[in-house]
């Protein structure tokens, strides 16, 4: 049995007491002092994250733009050079090999941010839908680390903690900085509904950079399981719960990330069928009547208790103070207000359909 990588800040995790876990094929820090704490951290202050595990690839060569718009369903045509995207890469049947950041550094070099789960399936995708196009696929994922740096204090902690001149940044930008005679990259998105900031740097400034975080005092150290309260929140999807290979992002209710316009794209045929043929299950949010908490996989049945869907993420949430999931129904039972129903172990608990989006965002504008 393949043993777990590890990223770079491992033993750092394990010298705070960080509780680890396996995820996406990596031993990742769940939890340091608890979820709860963590999460409000974030929503108040600051919070940091070894997000490490994701992977980085390079696409790069006179056809990069072209390629990369051949592969993904957003449109980087045209874009400013420094700016980030969020979209899907499809498979010819419309579901999603997973979804990423395109970060364009100009037309001929992209930088694309991928699943921890998916490096390989990715890299083989990527690779293996080349053809016609010049380009070279670079993979960085071994050589990178990455820490996320969210919320309301995160600029400040960038700027005054890790002296990195952030400020001019908008949303969903990034830039290239020197640090010490090597290159890193700024990005300015977030995966917690609040302000946030993404580095990407080699292993020993991502370690440099987590020590003076931490040293600071103004930041608190976060794991995986409050990064995943957090985006369930504000209705951001994960790959392998909203999204799937089977799962389209029109299902998934990410159309806008899905740009037709565009003259063509892997999976562009099957989309437009499901647009014109109309999608079978949808995507929703939903509140329990019950403290009771819904988890992945749990039924969702009708007031006939017929079953017309799963829970793909559910919490009792901790901004919310709600029992809430989003679930992949029948469409039949998608539309606002139906009432429903979570089987929990042998009982059900009531539920209605409600709007994914359970606490409000606070990017920078």
């Amino acid at each position: 049995m393949e043993e777990n990588k590890r990223t770079c800040l491992y033993d750092k995790h394990v010298a705070l007491g960080a509780q680890v876990s396996p995820f996406g094929g990596f031993d990742m820090p769940i939890q340091y002092k608890g979820i709860v704490e963590e999460h409000n951290a974030v929503r108040n202050a600051c919070g940091v994250f070894d997000v490490s595990h994701m992977g980085e690839v390079i696409v790069k060569g006179e056809d990069a733009e072209k390629y990369v718009n051949h592969i993904f369903t957003n449109d980087v045509r045209g874009a400013e050079n420094g700016k980030c995207f969020y979209g899907m890469m499809l498979n010819l049947e419309g579901g999603v090999v997973d979804d990423l950041l395109v970060y364009k550094r100009d037309d001929k070099n992209f930088f694309l941010v991928i699943n921890a789960s998916n490096i390989d399936k990715d890299l083989a995708w990527i690779r293996g839908n080349v053809d016609g196009f010049d380009v070279e696929i670079v993979d960085l994922s071994d050589q990178l680390g990455e820490l996320a740096i969210q919320g309301p204090n995160s600029e400040k902690v960038m700027t005054e903690v890790l002296g990195l001149p952030v400020a001019d940044l908008g949303f969903y930008t990034f830039k290239e900085l020197d640090v010490d005679g090597e290159d890193i990259i700024v990005s300015r998105t977030g995966y917690t509904g609040e302000d946030g900031f993404e580095i990407y740097a080699s292993h020993g400034l991502t370690n440099k950079f987590w020590d003076e975080l931490l040293a600071s005092g103004d930041v608190e150290p976060c794991g995986l399981g409050c990064r995943d309260t957090l985006r369930f929140e504000v209705g951001l999807p994960l790959y392998g719960d909203e999204l799937a290979d089977d799962i389209s992002p029109i299902e998934a209710g990410l159309g806008i990330f899905v740009k037709m316009d565009k003259p063509e794209f892997i999976g562009k045929d099957a989309v437009a069928r499901l647009k014109a043929d109309g999608v079978k299950r949808k995507l929703v949010g939903l509140e329990l009547k019950d403290r009771a908490i819904p988890r992945h996989g749990y039924e969702v049945l009708n007031q006939n208790d017929e079953v017309v869907g799963h829970v793909t993420t559910g919490y009792h949430a901790i901004s919310v103070d709600k029992s809430i999931a989003m679930a992949l129904v029948d469409v039949d039972y998608s539309s606002l207000d139906t009432p429903l129903k979570v089987r929990i172990r042998r009982k059900t608990f009531p539920a209605i359909v409600v709007k994914k989006k359970f606490y409000k965002k606070s990017y920078k504008n």
